[in-house]
């Protein structure tokens, strides 16, 4: 399609014995007379068999291509078929079907790359099981990373209606952080959200709050020299770039209702200063968003949920934002 903003999402399938399948049931059912087009990559049968044990209301639609998915999305959930080894049963890992789910996501990039998809959703996988089977990347982020090229820095946002924040560095432990951190890491990632902020949400001019690292963003070094030696110096070369930043900023007092209305996005120093108050914010509707890659990538904020798998009870707010976000994205950045 010429027009890439209007080709329906594409939906990887995510570890299959987890609850990916039974949400994405459920958010056809309960949301898709609000959501964009999108299709699934899964086995039509077990999803068919799913809906009738689970009783989730929603008719399964096989197609043979992308094109045919939007036509079909008002009456049920399209379908474009995958293999599996070996039948997903509920909460019971096998790296046997860890090659279906990598080739899921690899297809799912192709077909954006193409234009017959407008942005790849992402359900959670299972890292441990995609090990057993060769997987040698940390996570999805870094796969999708490799998947665009060389030369990509991914980025990753939590993004909600009230909040967007960005973690500078994600899964290390807390001790290392201030060794870790730099003035060079911060600039870098937070050139990248402003300019997907201008791409990708439609903010003309975005403004962005760095955190401080330190309590009371470090009080001029009596505190911690972090914030004086480190973060500073980002802000400061991000406004002589013409990025609107400031910072940095007492963590405890950036994130309440009227502090929020002064920023388009939150730059955070480590992995729980960005989750923590997003989360608490808005649990259910938070959605993984990875910034710089070339294509648009959203995810619902949680894992697998391979104790609620095949039990009905897994929530589906977080995939029916990701879908909403990806759809508007798609949007934005076709404007731009």
């Amino acid at each position: 399609m010429s027009d890439s903003a209007a080709a329906p999402l594409v939906l990887t399938p995510g570890e299959p014995a987890g609850a990916g399948a039974e949400i994405a049931l459920k958010a056809w059912a309960t949301a898709h007379n609000r959501l964009p087009p999108f299709f699934l990559l899964e086995e039509p049968d077990r999803l068919t068999g799913l809906a009738s044990r689970l009783g989730i209301d929603t008719p399964i639609i096989e197609i043979s291509a992308p094109e045919a998915a939007r036509d079909a999305f008002e009456n049920g959930l399209p379908v474009l078929p995958i293999s599996y080894a070996v039948p997903p049963e509920a909460g019971r890992l096998d790296p046997a079907n860890s090659p279906a789910v990598i080739d899921a996501i690899e297809r799912a990039v192709r077909m954006t790359a193409e234009g017959s998809a407008s942005a790849v959703v992402t359900l959670p996988i299972q890292k441990s099981v995609l090990y057993e089977a060769g997987f040698r990347y940390p996570g999805h982020t870094e796969f999708l990373a490799a998947l665009a090229g060389p030369d990509v820095t991914p980025v990753m946002m939590l993004a909600a209606p009230e909040l967007r924040v960005v973690p500078v560095t994600i899964h290390i432990p807390l001790k290392r952080v201030p060794d870790v951190l730099t003035t060079e890491m911060i600039v870098a990632k937070a050139r990248i959200t402003a300019e997907a902020l201008k791409r990708d949400f439609g903010c003309a001019r975005p403004r962005l709050a760095l955190a401080g690292l330190n309590p009371h963003a470090g009080e001029d070094g009596t505190i911690g020299t972090e914030d004086r030696d480190i973060v500073a110096p980002a802000v400061a070369a991000l406004r002589a770039e013409g990025v609107d930043a400031v910072g940095p900023l007492s963590a405890d007092t950036m994130f309440h209702a009227e502090a929020r209305k002064s920023y388009d996005a939150a730059i955070c120093m480590y992995h729980d200063q960005a989750l923590i108050p997003i989360k608490t914010v808005n649990f259910w509707g938070g959605v993984n968003v990875t910034l710089g890659l070339p294509f648009i990538r959203t995810s619902p904020d949680h894992g697998t949920a391979l104790e609620l798998a095949g039990t009905g009870r897994a929530h589906a707010d977080s995939l029916i934002a990701a879908l909403v976000m990806a759809g508007e994205m798609a949007k934005a950045r076709a404007r731009a």
